[in-house]
């Protein structure tokens, strides 16, 4: 930060601690993005004067975040400045290492492992005992039994898939087996049986996506892609004696009321003589 933010200079001397006189303004600007200043670790000048008898002094500083266990100082690097009278500021941000999942656990929709996943489910279910739920504490025993059977039972039936952007919701093991196939073989007639799986798996998932929209939903437009939820235009409702008017008999008291206020008053018809 320079001059821009009337910061004053303030000459640097090594027998004092770091130290730099700034405006009220920029104090106020730091605290309302809860900034603090920055102490280097370093201590020195920023700007190196250029003019015989001038002093160094210190000029740019750095602003980070208030509190900050990591991001605390900051370092002067005044052998970097080469050509330039400004010494650079640099800070050594922390990143820690996090685990990107690249793959998950998925069970196809209508598929031989949904169908072992549900049978195991039900199996195992029925083997609870649930004759004697007499308190809170053993129903939540029975709960934490259910939870720890479906996701024992989908560990066990899901297939690991890894993330991709070529992923289809389409795709079936049908899909999948006859293009196995045909990379293991490389025949024509092996192709055809995968372009032929692959376009009854979609005529397949696209029925079934306007059989639920067209039965459930009921909402066919759905199908298109240009629909798209919409905000309704902002209205104010209309009041009359600080009443809302909802119905079409409010409204026409209201426009009645408003518009023949004058109809049974006594009007004075001797103001027209005055006229030429």
């Amino acid at each position: 930060m320079t001059d821009d933010f009337n910061i004053r200079d303030s000459l640097w001397d090594p027998s004092f601690p770091f130290h730099a006189s700034i405006s009220d303004d920029l104090i106020m600007i730091a605290d309302s993005f809860e900034l603090s200043l920055s102490s280097p670790t370093n201590p020195g000048p920023t700007r190196f004067s250029d003019t015989t008898g001038e002093s160094n002094s210190v000029i740019d500083l750095m602003f980070l975040w208030h509190g900050s266990d990591e991001l605390d100082n900051h370092f002067i690097l005044s052998e970097w400045r080469l050509s330039s009278d400004h010494a650079p500021l640099i800070i050594d941000i922390p990143i820690f290492e996090e685990t990107i999942q690249i793959s998950k656990l998925a069970i196809s929709p209508n598929s031989k492992q949904e169908t072992d996943f549900i049978k195991d489910v039900i199996s195992n279910f029925s083997k609870l005992d649930t004759s004697n739920i007499e308190s809170i504490d053993k129903l939540e025993q029975i709960v934490n039994q259910l939870s720890v059977i479906v996701k024992q039972m989908w560990v066990k039936n899901a297939k690991k898939s890894r993330y991709s952007k070529h992923s289809k919701q389409w795709w079936s093991e049908s899909c999948r087996s006859t293009l196995n196939t045909y990379r293991s073989e490389r025949s024509r007639e092996n192709w055809k049986s995968f372009k032929l799986a692959v376009k009854n798996a979609k005529r397949t998932f696209f029925d079934d996506k306007i059989h639920k929209i067209a039965n459930k939903s009921r909402g066919p437009w759905e199908l298109m892609n240009w629909v798209k939820k919409r905000k309704l235009p902002a209205i104010e409702t209309i009041k009359h004696n600080d009443h809302p008017c909802l119905t079409p008999k409010s409204l026409w008291n209201a426009l009645h009321s408003t518009f023949n206020t004058a109809l049974h008053r006594q009007v004075d018809v001797e103001i027209l003589y005055e006229l030429k």
